[in-house]
C-alpha cells in the first residue's frame, strides 16, 4: 500500500546480533523497512543489535544481569537508587525473568521524559510484552510481535521436569508469563509468524482474531544460498540447537542417529550450538555411544552456518514445537533437503507436500531415523528437494515480503487511530 514514509519505533529487550532470533529479527526487518524508504530506530536493550546503515539505534540499559561475562554480577548502590533496577535484581536472584517487563517501564518512562519520542507513527515492540507498552498506547498506536506463545515452552518443560524443584523453578521462571498475556490482549494490534502461532495466542492468550495478523519472517539470503566449491558429505547430517531445551525434541534426533548408525557406521551430525550445561545432552550422547559421530560447533557466525549447511546431506528439525523455524528455512535456502516434525509452524515453511523436505510426527525418534534414512538412499530426490526448498524461500519468505506486510499493518492500525478507532481494551 502506497504512502507517506512512516516514522517507526522497533522495540527489542535485548538485541544480541549472534546468538538467539531477537537480534537477528530486529536487524533484519528494521533494514528492510529502511529500504522501503521508512525511518527506523530501534530501542535496545543490552546486549544491543548490529544494524544497517540509516537505522538509529537508541540504548536503553539495564543491568544486564545476563551479561555472560558478569553473571548475575551485583548492581552498584548508585543502579539501586533505579526501582526499576531494584525490581530486576529482586526477581532475577529469586529465579525469575523480569528482563520483557522492566525494559518495558524503562522505554515508557523515557517517552514521558522526552517529548520528541512521540513524534513517531507507530511503536513496534519485539515480544517483551511488558506493561509500560499500555502507558504509550494514548499517544500512539502500539504493535507487537508475538513469534510464538512462549505458553508452549513452559508446557513442554513442565512436561519434562522429573522433580518438585524443578517444577518449582520452571513456574518461577515463568512468572512474567500472565503479565504478558494481560498486556497482549490489550494492543491494539498483535503480529505473529505463522497461522500455528496465531491459533495458539488466541487460545493460550486470550488475543481475539481481530487483532492478530499473520506476517511470516524472512530468511536472510544474503548469507544463506548455495556455495559453489563445497562438496557435500554424504553421511552428515546437520541440525540447530540454539537452546538446548525440552521444545527442541533433540533427544529424539540423537536416538535417531544410533539407530541409523547400526547400519550406516559412519553416519555423523554437526550440532551448530552446545550442549546445554543443566541438560542431560552430553551424558544422552555417552549412554548412546555417539562420542565419535556427534560434532557441537558451539555459537559461530551466521556465514560458517551456510557453509556447515553447504557440507551436509539432510538438515533436520525434530522439534516439538516451533512458532516459525529458522532454521528449517535456511536450510532449505542453502539447498538442503530437510527433515523436519509436523509441531507448530514448520509445515507452513516446509510445506506439506513432500516437495522440500519429509514431516514426521513430533516426538518420535523411529520416524525420523525412517525418513532421514530414505533420503540418505535416494540422491536424486535430495537434490530435487533441495531446489524446490529454495524455491518455496524465494516465493515465500524474503524479508522484503515481510516488511512490505509488516507496513500494510502498520498503515491500517495508523488510519484506525487517526480517526479516534484504537481498539478498546
Amino acid at each position: 500500500m502506497a504512502g507517506k514514509p512512516l516514522r517507526i519505533c522497533l522495540l527489542t529487550y535485548r538485541g544480541n546480533p549472534r546468538s538467539g532470533g531477537q537480534g537477528i529479527y530486529v536487524r533484519l526487518l528494521s533494514q528492510e523497512l529502511r529500504q522501503l524508504g521508512h525511518e527506523v530506530d530501534v530501542w535496545s536493550g543490552p546486549p544491543y543489535p548490529e544494524l544497517a546503515d540509516g537505522v538509529r539505534l537508541v540504548k536503553v540499559p539495564s543491568l544486564d544481569l545476563w551479561d555472560e561475562t558478569a553473571l548475575f554480577r551485583r548492581p552498584t548502590l548508585r543502579e539501586l537508587r533505579d526501582p526499576i533496577n531494584v525490581s530486576e535484581y529482586a526477581h532475577t536472584v529469586t529465579g525469575g525473568f523480569p528482563e520483557p517487563l522492566t525494559f518495558s517501564r524503562r522505554v515508557a518512562r523515557k517517552f514521558q521524559r522526552e517529548a520528541h519520542a512521540r513524534h513517531y507513527d507507530v511503536v513496534h515492540d519485539n515480544q517483551c510484552l511488558g506493561p509500560g507498552l499500555l502507558a504509550m498506547r494514548p499517544h500512539l498506536p502500539v504493535v507487537a510481535t508475538i513469534h510464538h506463545p512462549v505458553t508452549m515452552d513452559f508446557r513442554i518443560a513442565m512436561k519434562a521436569a522429573s522433580t518438585y524443584v524443578k517444577r518449582w523453578g520452571l513456574r518461577r521462571w515463568y512468572s512474567f508469563l500472565p503479565v504478558q498475556q494481560r498486556v497482549s490482549r490489550a494492543l491494539d494490534r498483535v503480529l505473529t509468524v505463522s497461522e500455528a502461532s496465531a491459533r495458539d495466542l488466541q487460545t493460550d492468550y486470550g488475543i481475539a482474531g481481530d487483532r492478530l495478523r499473520v506476517v511470516g519472517n524472512g530468511i536472510n539470503l544474503d548469507v544463506f544460498h548455495p556455495i559453489s566449491g563445497i562438496e557435500r558429505r554424504p553421511d552428515r547430517l546437520i541440525t540447530t540447537l540454539s537452546a538446548d531445551s525440552p521444545l527442541k525434541g533433540f533427544p529424539y534426533l540423537l536416538e535417531a542417529l544410533a539407530e541409523l548408525r547400526r547400519t550406516r557406521p559412519t553416519l555423523e551430525l554437526k550440532v551448530i550450538g552446545s550442549p546445554g550445561l543443566r541438560t542431560q545432552t552430553a551424558k544422552l550422547v555417552d549412554q548412546l555411544g555417539l562420542e565419535d559421530a556427534v560434532h557441537f560447533t558451539g555459537r559461530v557466525a551466521a556465514e560458517e552456518i551456510a557453509r556447515a549447511y553447504a557440507e551436509s546431506t539432510v538438515a533436520v528439525v525434530p522439534s516439538l514445537y516451533e512458532g516459525f523455524g529458522f532454521p528449517a528455512g535456511e536450510a532449505m535456502a542453502c539447498e538442503v533437503p530437510v527433515v523436519s516434525t509436523t509441531a507448530g509452524a514448520l509445515p507452513e515453511v516446509v510445506g506439506r507436500d513432500g516437495k522440500a523436505g519429509l514431516l514426521v510426527a513430533p516426538g518420535s525418534a523411529p520416524e525420523l531415523a525412517r525418513s532421514i534414512g530414505a533420503l540418505l538412499d535416494a540422491p536424486e530426490l535430495r537434490r530435487a528437494m533441495g531446489a524446490a526448498g529454495r524455491a518455496r524461500v524465494l516465493e515465500l519468505f524474503t524479508w522484503r515480503r515481510a516488511a512490505e506486510c509488516t507496513v500494510e499493518s502498520y498503515r491500517e492500525l495508523i488510519g484506525r487511530h487517526a480517526h479516534g478507532q484504537a481498539l478498546a481494551c
